[in-house]
């Protein structure tokens, strides 16, 4: 049996994808052992898959792995976000760069055709990318965020909410993208210092010869100015309260008012008050019963509000008015300022705060049952620290703005009567007023933001509102794996959406995985050109390799620094399994399955079944915990250093033997089996692709649907373990000595002991030591001998390698010193470091970490050296 010589991905990840699908074994089965369900979380059509999302679907794919082989009903459902502002913005870029036309030149429905071509196109890439990983989703269940059954789970929603007064439209000063000319949510803005300035104007008192000082960071707003704003306790301003300024420029008087949001430590302590303008000074004209004066249109220029400075932009508006402040006279100073700014998380453009009729959710009623779902572990994070800033988040929380100014997107289910102004709210589409029967009715422009339909994800995919089989099978769900970044976007969301309308929790964990940084610890960015494709990966090293390597590396509440090196290296553990499984089937000549006893084991059997049993609890309670990392590290360890490194050698020669190597096959064929089985939730391809070219020992058909394997207490051997690790300890021992003094490994060497106590645990395994270690002799001795390396030592033996004539004693301590010397010098460097506090102070974190790394690996490397040095002497 010959499975070829060499591992090569891209022959076997194609080909066992398309089986599984053909065999329809991603399929949920309707029966089992348990449910085990889980939504994805749908990617954005607009983008490739990176490292995140490589990361997030493999995680996904261990565990429905994983519950799937334990024989639960098994779904993990698929599908795609259909991203508004995204996908509209990158289609309207598209289509101008392609055919020289905006979207107002197709009008709403042909360009919506337009999008839906795209879209379906994206979704196919997307797709692809997502098989290439190996995701086990039940493509049978695919859905869409924008598909026609989540149209109609979001009308009643939306209906349901409205009519319960959860669901109200009203002004507000929204985030406004000018660019992506839409609304953001809080959670869409990311905010980045920058250098700016602030502005000292003087605002003159009416009829008074005196002014009050203003400082701002955004003078050509003061155009929309309705008040100015001190704090209470503030004795500098405390005469001015009630008084009335001038508005520079513009000539409008308004009110000096006291208001304890001010911070009298900012600036002058004197704010200038624009309503319309900025969020905290909108609330705070709420408070005064300001006016409200807008002087900016949708793009961010200055509208007729402005007067003179109608029609320009925010910058060229800010510098003409900076201009005519200093002519006039008004502008005392300006000082230099880092602060932060607000940007669109899509396009990058600063956001401009705008007063605008929006629609918008009620969210404290609805976040009660949603933070007692946390609170009380309904709902389990992990790591359990997001739980913190989940609840923090949910008991802050305010109404959530869910209108968007697109057309591509869930249209809101609002039509406008225009003969008697009712409002009419409908599940379906109508064409006439509900109040007066006119049929002069418009529907809203506007498009529900893309998060309040994957708010719904969890059960609309299941076919809510439709009581389905699907709904009542696999709701709740059991997991959700996502990134921190949207447990405010989505998963809170989603957890309110399901205590609303399911009267349940959408899932019971949720798993918050880790950011993939590059092997310097920084984020992966365009700009610094430090991303890894994860599809080049595939390309270049396999999936199974890439899955693996982001699973060890998968600490809970520890990013991920990827090295590339780090894939290199598990793609050769990939080859091991490979090449261990080859030796193993050219070595099942006449092979017969026969029942294995502990009474027909020999020593390093009992030790092999032993550290299986053990791997096996520990890979299976690691993944019950989602400890993804400790899992694979355990996997790892057990079949490279142990089933490979120290079983295959040690019954290698029990296979040469007729009569003894049935015993010997089967214990190799059933470790073998049972470690394909545990690998396989982490290398799906690799591991089928072997596993169907073993010698058959059960009835089992596909190694994605066979069993998990069980820990077995009959098959777990502490006292034989224990002999048998002393017995690798001796032999490691000897191998350690001939390395640290460069003697091959394969050179035959006489080995003295001196017994302090039972030795029998060496005279029953001689010949096992020697065959392992390649020795020659095994002797017992009152003391050790000359020209000697110490190789063990524990209570009850101390073990010697004869040099004898193998080395030069002499050259080889001045060939140590040599190294000792280098090596202290090397030390010194790190030492120096340090103790050097400009290198702490200065030095980034990773750079800090790495020379610690190598000062400790040094500082143990001498000591060694000084121990072999002393040996010599």
């Amino acid at each position: 049996m010959d499975i070829g010589k060499k591992y090569i991905p891209s022959e076997i990840e194609t080909k066992w994808y398309k089986f599984w699908i053909d065999k329809e074994l991603f399929k949920a089965k309707g029966e089992g052992n348990g449910k085990f369900s889980m939504v994805i979380p749908p990617p954005n059509i607009t983008g490739k898959i990176h490292m995140g999302h490589a990361l997030n679907i493999s995680l996904q794919d261990i565990i429905t792995r994983f519950n799937r082989m334990l024989g639960k009903d098994t779904l993990w459902l698929p599908g795609e976000d259909h991203a508004g502002i995204a996908t509209q913005h990158v289609v309207e870029k598209f289509l101008m760069k392609s055919e020289g036309k905006r979207k107002e030149d197709y009008g709403r429905k042909e360009f919506l055709n337009k999008v839906w071509e795209w879209a379906n196109e994206y979704r196919e890439h997307i797709k692809k990318q997502i098989m290439a990983i190996g995701a086990s989703v039940d493509w049978s269940m695919e859905r869409f965020t924008l598909d026609e059954g989540l149209n109609k789970a979001v009308k009643k929603v939306f209906v349901e909410l409205y009519n319960e007064g959860l669901i109200y439209k009203g002004k507000y000063i929204v985030n406004w993208c000018p660019s992506c000319g839409t609304v953001l949510s809080d959670e869409e803005v990311e905010h980045k210092d920058e250098k700016g300035s602030l502005y000292h104007i003087k605002y003159p008192i009416k009829d008074e010869d005196d002014y009050i000082i203003i400082a701002t960071t955004r003078p050509e707003t003061m155009l929309g100015d309705t008040a100015i704003a001190v704090h209470p306790s503030d004795e500098r301003y405390k005469d001015y309260v009630g008084k009335v300024a001038i508005l520079p420029l513009i000539g409008r008087e308004i009110t000096i008012i006291a208001d304890k949001y001010v911070d009298p430590s900012f600036g002058t302590g004197a704010l200038k008050v624009t309503p319309a303008h900025d969020p905290n000074d909108y609330l705070l004209g709420q408070r005064h019963n300001l006016e409200t004066v807008q002087i900016m249109d949708e793009f961010a220029k200055i509208n007729e509000n402005g007067r003179k400075y109608a029609g320009m932009d925010r910058k060229t508006a800010r510098k003409a008015v900076v201009e005519d402040l200093e002519k006039e006279g008004y502008l005392v100073k300006i000082e230099d300022l880092e602060h932060s700014v607000g940007h669109c998380y899509r396009c990058n453009t600063v956001v401009e705060p705008f007063l605008l009729d929006q629609w918008f959710v009620k969210m404290k009623p609805l976040a009660e049952k949603a933070i007692e779902a946390v609170e009380k572990s309904d709902v389990t994070f992990y790591p359990n620290r997001w739980k913190k800033v989940y609840l923090n988040w949910m008991n802050e929380i305010r109404d959530w703005c869910i209108s968007r100014q697109l057309w591509w997107g869930h249209r809101i289910p609002v039509w406008y009567c225009d003969d008697c102004g009712h409002v009419n709210v409908s599940e379906e589409d109508i064409h006439i007023c509900q109040k007066c029967g006119s049929e002069n009715i418009r529907q809203d422009e506007d498009v529900l933001d893309t998060w309040f339909s994957s708010a719904l994800w969890p059960f609309s995919t299941l076919g809510w509102p439709n009581e389905t089989d699907e709904l009542k099978k696999y709701y709740p769900t059991n997991l959700l794996v996502t990134g921190f970044d949207i447990i405010f976007f989505w998963v809170a969301r989603m957890i309110v959406m399901g205590e609303k309308f399911m009267g349940d929790k959408p899932f019971s964990d949720v798993y918050i995985h880790q950011l993939v940084r590059d092997k310097h610890g920084r984020k992966m960015s365009k700009s610094l050109g430090n991303g890894i494709d994860p599809l080049e990966i595939i390309e270049k090293f396999g999936a199974d390799p890439m899955r693996f390597t982001l699973a060890i590396l998968a600490a809970q509440g520890r990013d991920i620094k990827l090295d590339p090196k780090t894939l290199e290296s598990y793609s050769k553990f990939a080859n091991k399994i490979w090449n261990a499984t080859r030796f193993v089937l050219l070595n099942m000549d006449n092979f017969e399955k026969i029942d294995l006893t502990p009474e027909m084991l020999e020593l390093e059997d009992k030790w092999m079944f032993s550290r299986l049993n053990k791997t096996i609890k520990i890979v299976t309670e690691s993944l019950n915990k989602y400890e993804f990392n400790i899992a694979a590290r355990e996997l790892y360890d057990f079949f490279w250093n142990e089933y490979c490194d120290w079983y295959i050698e040690a019954v290698k020669n029990r296979l040469k033997s007729d009569e003894n190597k049935v015993v010997a096959q089967n214990v190799l064929v059933r470790v073998l089996d049972s470690s394909l089985r545990l690998l396989h939730p982490f290398m799906p391809f690799l591991t089928e692709e072997l596993w169907q070219n073993l010698p058959k020992i059960n009835d089992e058909k596909y190694l994605i649907t066979a069993k998990w394997p069980v820990y077995d207490k009959n098959f777990v051997f502490d006292k034989e373990e224990a002999e048998f690790e002393k017995i690798k300890a001796f032999i490691r021992g000897i191998r350690n000595v001939k390395a640290d003094i460069n003697i091959p490994q394969i050179t035959k060497v006489e080995i003295a002991y001196k017994a302090l106590d039972n030795d029998s645990w060496i005279v029953n395994n001689e010949s096992l030591i020697k065959e392992l270690a390649f020795v020659t002799n095994i002797i017992i001795v009152d003391k050790k001998p000359e020209k000697a390396a110490t190789s063990y030592v524990d209570d009850t033996i101390e073990a010697y390698v004869k040099l004898g004539e193998l080395i030069d004693i002499n050259a080889e301590k001045e060939r140590l010193n040599k190294k000792k010397e280098k090596l202290e010098k090397e030390f010194t460097k790190y030492d120096k470091k340090l103790n050097n506090p400009n290198f702490i102070s200065r030095a980034p974190e990773e750079v800090i970490e790495e020379v610690k790394e190598n000062h400790t690996l040094i500082k143990s490397q001498i000591k060694k050296l000084e121990k072999l040095i002393e040996e010599l002497n």
